[in-house]
């Protein structure tokens, strides 16, 4: 694939992933967005409509509405603003409601720090489109709730999960496949990307020093000398797990630089583009089979590889490694890029019935039991990674150097 094959593939693939969300998410029968749909494109009836869809499809068409600068999404922008005002929205204890059932009452009540993190997430990338001040405050809301109730003022980091009044619980997992641990690297990162946002839209110093401290906690706490971050931790920051998830190495390295980059900090700048490196490079070592198909995860302690190809991983690993090679200019980071999204092509994008797979197995084969939509599979990931490739592309031929020996030509 050269360049411009690349770049053309991405820009249609942007465009068919919205449209089939436009097309089969929304919920004509009981309003905003149907909770599941199946491996076969059929829509499994009266499902519960989950936090983490819900703000991520309100993410993902702001930000497509920011990037092409045009309001043909509007409809869908605003039925997922209004969703989530309406039916998430907890207005005796404050924050957001992790899950409702399909017609919009609560299901489950449990704060969930990382649900809040992406509720601010998207109405930050939502204020960017539609300057909607009630969005802004309600974000800024959440941020301060954050700050307030899920800090660990003694130790650092935020805690995990509390009951729906903030209390604590014993049980804080985000999914059955996680430990039960006080605190953990995913949920670090998407507060992270969630307060990168609100920093962008209203430069408020309180969130610029809750952005700094995040930074620092991935710089001292998160990543091992291995390359990799880790992942689960007590309260007093003792490791709990062994596996290193190759998708979160990769898509926190560019994040870092993003949020560094928002801070416009030099030092903190330099600081997460040195480890980036670092982790991409631990990355092209361990993380790609011989069809350059990015593994699910690695045990460190017994070496054992978890072959499975999720959708997500596929689509941060060509955005970290697209960040890596603007930094260094060394070719062999666009070019596994490329190798990855033509893996994404012919593997995980589904020609037939639209959208992506969930998951494939080595033999790149997709699994019939996984979701098209649901609780966790959405438009957020591939979305992103196709505006992320366009921008980064653009943004490098922009800073070229006469002597640069980079290949990239965008008409």
């Amino acid at each position: 694939m050269n360049d411009q094959e690349f770049t053309n593939s991405v820009k249609i693939e942007l465009a068919n992933i919205l449209n089939y969300w436009t097309k089969n998410s929304i919920d004509h029968q009981y309003g905003g967005f149907v909770g599941r749909i199946d491996h076969y494109n059929k829509v499994v009836e009266k499902s519960s409509k989950g936090i983490i869809l819900n703000s991520r499809i309100l993410w993902t068409f702001s930000s497509a509405s920011n990037h092409y600068k045009n309001d043909n999404y509007l409809t869908e922008v605003n039925r997922a603003y209004n969703y989530l005002r309406d039916y998430f929205q907890d207005d005796t204890n404050g924050g957001v409601f992790w899950e409702a059932n399909h017609l919009g009452e609560p299901l489950h009540k449990r704060k969930q720090t990382y649900a809040q993190a992406f509720t601010i997430y998207a109405l930050s990338e939502y204020y960017k489109y539609s300057k909607n001040e009630e969005a802004l405050s309600w974000a800024f809301e959440l941020f301060e709730i954050l700050e307030a109730k899920t800090k660990d003022i003694t130790l650092g980091g935020y805690i995990e999960a509390f009951d729906k009044d903030w209390a604590p619980i014993n049980d804080m997992r985000l999914s059955d496949k996680d430990l039960n641990a006080p605190k953990t690297m995913n949920t670090h990162l998407h507060i992270l990307e969630a307060y990168t946002t609100l920093f962008e839209v209203n430069n408020n110093p309180k969130v610029r020093d809750a952005l700094k401290g995040l930074i620092d906690l991935f710089l001292e706490k998160f990543v091992s000398e291995n390359g990799h971050f880790k992942l689960f931790f007590s309260k007093d920051w003792k490791n709990l797990s062994q596996e290193a998830s190759f998708g979160h190495d990769i898509e926190t390295a560019w994040l870092l630089i993003h949020a560094a980059r928002v801070l416009n900090d030099t030092n903190y700048i330099k600081k997460t583009e040195a480890l980036s490196i670092k982790i991409a490079d631990t990355f092209l070592k361990e993380a790609l089979d011989k069809d350059f198909g990015v593994l699910n995860a690695i045990n460190l302690q017994t070496n054992e590889i978890d072959y499975d190809k999720h959708w997500w991983p596929q689509a941060e690993a060509v955005v970290g490694l697209l960040y890596v090679w603007q930094i260094t200019s060394v070719e062999k980071y666009l070019t596994t890029a490329k190798q990855i999204w033509n893996f994404i092509c012919n593997k995980i994008i589904d020609d037939t019935k639209g959208e992506w797979f969930f998951r494939v197995n080595r033999e790149g084969i997709p699994y019939p039991d996984e979701n098209k939509i649901g609780p966790w599979k959405c438009p957020y990931h591939n979305s992103r990674t196709c505006i992320e490739i366009i921008k980064q592309l653009h943004l490098y031929t922009e800073t070229i150097t006469p002597k640069s020996n980079a290949s990239l030509k965008i008409n």
